[in-house]
């Protein structure tokens, strides 16, 4: 049966049909949704884990055991799982491992382009990059064999582009795979020095093996064309290249480590000019021009940075780009900004107001950095607001730590958080710490997490006490508030501020968007108290505008959270009356 999926769909799908048994990830924009579909389907045992090192451990756990395992992330989800993955190239596997990485290039949702072809090459294992849904579920299936056949963990790379385009897939019945035995065996598994010594010849045996399977596998392709050109590419480009040239000779590498050497070379060898066409970082183009192919373009001409297109394509090509309509107006700019009724926003508010300075973390709360709230000073990586805070205020003093916060989320507390705060401790610092306790993973989607009471599947789960938890490292001072109450909030933030030890507070609040928050009547503007003073604009929300010297409120955006209310020294914003 045929059928349109995204592309993290057909991932999951592949998953199904390949058998896998379990399934462990962190989300991370844009590979969530593969673990969410995933966990549709029964047969599949599939969970969030507190951070991505843990998911890819616990699926090297059942490789291990027998089964054929899983775990996705993002592109920087990878750097936490970094360490996991270059020992398991080592100890290799029993059951099938397959690691999803989605890069995020033209940073979307991300705080930085990372090109993670660069880990399989470090890391020393296999890695497939499909170009369409039809290939995630494919390239999947065949990670597995491959995985087995080698011994080796095997990374399937997306992005953007294809995790969330839509393409026609072939669906096929799952097979089953029974669990392998396990039997003891220290000299692959332990990898004390004395054993990695002798298993890292069998990586390079093993690199030397695919580097022949990479030379003659289909999915490693050539399309002969017009010949007066040849372009290598992989993944998304692939797509972007038939677009622009139908009739092009395109040599398409499915497998971009590691990559084939003699395939290339002939190829190079049929067509007047070679082009390298990749996005981010020149990774074939190096692997070319180090085996004494040439190359007559590549990154001089496409550059380093950002999504490619088939527009940017043809530009870089000296081409004429297809016309388009000027509608003769400026669109105007619209930057992302915290939603209406949003639990962060009165907590900004006062920071701003008290002008603290902020040390921010990765999830919703980064919109608190732009106007007119301007909160937040820094974000650097997840669970870097803690870890930051407390080196930033050891060396510039006490008086600092005085005026200074973190501010980080409850799933991101757990991610990488905690052992920031137990470092803060342990080391006599005296930081303030905001956690920003909304009931869920916000910015990816509303994934369940290990506070919410909640597993992936939607089961119930015991619920992290993040109080308890502060208080077991060592915390005496943990307190709560609701970040609506602005009053209340700004005193109890002075108040620690004061204090000589590590404190947090947590600012819990549900997030506006879950299901079951209930959503008050809107309020409006009574336009004869209005003085047009503003203020009620100082909070940044989305409903409300000013226009003809008064302010006034979109009642199809307000969900009547009333924190403008505490703006207004007028009394002018009321709430609607309820029939």
């Amino acid at each position: 049966m045929k059928t349109m999926l995204l592309g993290n769909n057909a991932v999951a799908r592949g998953l199904y049909e390949a058998g896998c048994r379990f399934v462990s990830s962190y989300p991370g924009t844009p590979s969530t949704e593969i673990t969410e579909a995933v966990a549709e389907y029964d047969e599949i045992y599939a969970e969030w884990a507190p951070n991505e090192k843990v998911s890819a451990e616990a699926a090297i756990g059942a490789s291990i055991g027998g089964a054929r395992a899983f775990c996705a992330m993002k592109h920087v989800g990878l750097n936490v799982a970094a360490d996991p993955l270059f020992t398991v190239s080592y100890t290799g596997v029993n059951g099938g491992l397959v690691i999803a990485v989605a890069d995020d290039q033209g940073m979307h949702s991300s705080q930085n382009e990372q090109d993670s072809r660069h880990y399989a090459i470090a890391a020393k294992v296999p890695m497939l990059e499909p170009s369409d849904s039809a290939e995630c579920l494919e390239f999947t299936k065949l990670a597995y064999d491959l995985s087995e056949e080698y011994d080796a963990p095997v990374m399937l790379r997306t992005c953007t582009r294809v995790a969330h385009s839509q393409s026609i897939v072939e669906l096929s019945d799952r097979v089953e795979h029974e669990l392998k035995p396990y039997s003891k065996n220290p000299a692959k598994y332990v990898m004390m020095p004395g054993n990695a010594k002798n298993r890292h010849p069998i990586v390079e045996e093993r690199t030397q093996k695919l580097i022949k399977f990479a030379e003659t596998s289909s999915i490693n392709r050539v399309e002969m064309g017009d010949t007066s050109v040849g372009y290598v590419t992989a993944g998304i480009c692939y797509q972007y290249l038939r677009e622009c040239f139908p009739n092009a000779s395109i040599l398409k590498l499915g497998m971009v480590n590691p990559l084939p050497v003699e395939l290339i070379k002939n190829f190079a060898s049929k067509v007047d000019k070679l082009i390298v066409v990749e996005e981010l970082d020149p990774v074939i183009e190096t692997h070319i021009r180090a085996n004494g192919i040439r190359v007559d373009g590549g990154k001089d001409i496409f550059g380093y940075c950002g999504e490619l297109t088939q527009n940017r394509i043809l530009k870089a090509l000296g081409m004429k780009t297809p016309e388009h309509a000027d509608f003769g107006e400026t669109v105007p700019p619209r930057p992302p900004t915290l939603c209406p009724g949003c639990p962060h926003r009165g907590l900004f508010y006062t920071l701003s107001k008290m002008g603290v300075t902020v040390s921010g973390d990765i999830g919703c709360y980064t919109l608190g950095s732009l106007p007119p709230l301007s909160a937040v000073d820094t974000t650097v990586c997840m669970g870097a607001s803690i870890s930051g805070l407390h080196g930033f205020n050891t060396v510039r003093g006490i008086e600092n730590a005085k005026k200074s916060v973190a501010v980080i989320g409850d799933s991101t507390f757990i991610h990488s958080g905690i052992t920031g705060l137990i470092d803060i401790v342990y080391n006599k610092g005296i930081s303030t710490v905001l956690i920003l306790d909304n009931s869920i993973t916000g910015m990816t989607g509303h994934q369940q997490n290990p506070t919410t009471g909640k597993t992936l599947k939607g089961q119930p789960a015991p619920a992290v006490s993040l109080e308890k938890l502060c208080e077991a490292v060592g915390v005496k001072r943990v307190r709560i508030c609701d970040p609506y109450a602005l009053d209340e909030l700004k005193a109890m933030i002075a108040e620690e501020l004061d204090t000589e030890e590590p404190s947090v507070i947590i600012a819990r609040r549900p997030c506006i968007l879950l299901p079951e928050v209930k959503i008050l009547p809107s309020l409006y503007i009574d336009h004869d108290k209005c003085k047009s003073c503003r203020q009620c604009m100082t909070i940044g929300c989305p409903a409300i505008s000013f226009a003809d010297k008064k302010a006034s409120i979109d009642s199809t955006l307000c969900v009547g959270c009333e924190l403008c209310t505490q703006m207004c020294k007028f009394e002018a914003i009321l709430k609607k009356e309820v029939k």
